[in-house]
């Protein structure tokens, strides 16, 4: 098995996957998938929807083995929420 290895700054896979996300996949992928993940490929745009992570990136990485994938959570703004809530 060979290590894939990051191709770019994790600045540039964020910026790369969030200009991807809203200019051409959001709504392709908002109705009825909310709370899934999408998995894009940075270099070629194509993605892939899973309920996880590795499901999504899984598949991603089959169809693209050299994918620079980055993640979200469809309808959040990031894949993990980390702490609580505010109650305000």
């Amino acid at each position: 098995m060979s290590v894939r290895q990051r191709r770019y700054p994790k600045e540039e896979l964020a910026r790369r996957g969030q200009e991807l996300y809203e200019s051409r996949i959001r709504q392709q992928v908002e109705a009825g998938s909310q709370g899934k993940i999408v998995a894009i490929d940075i270099e070629t745009g194509e993605f892939e929807v899973g309920e996880t992570v590795i499901a999504a990136t899984d598949r991603l990485f089959a169809r693209y083995p050299n994918a620079q994938p980055w993640t979200i959570r469809i309808g959040h703004r990031t894949v993990y929420h980390f702490g609580s809530r505010s109650l305000c």
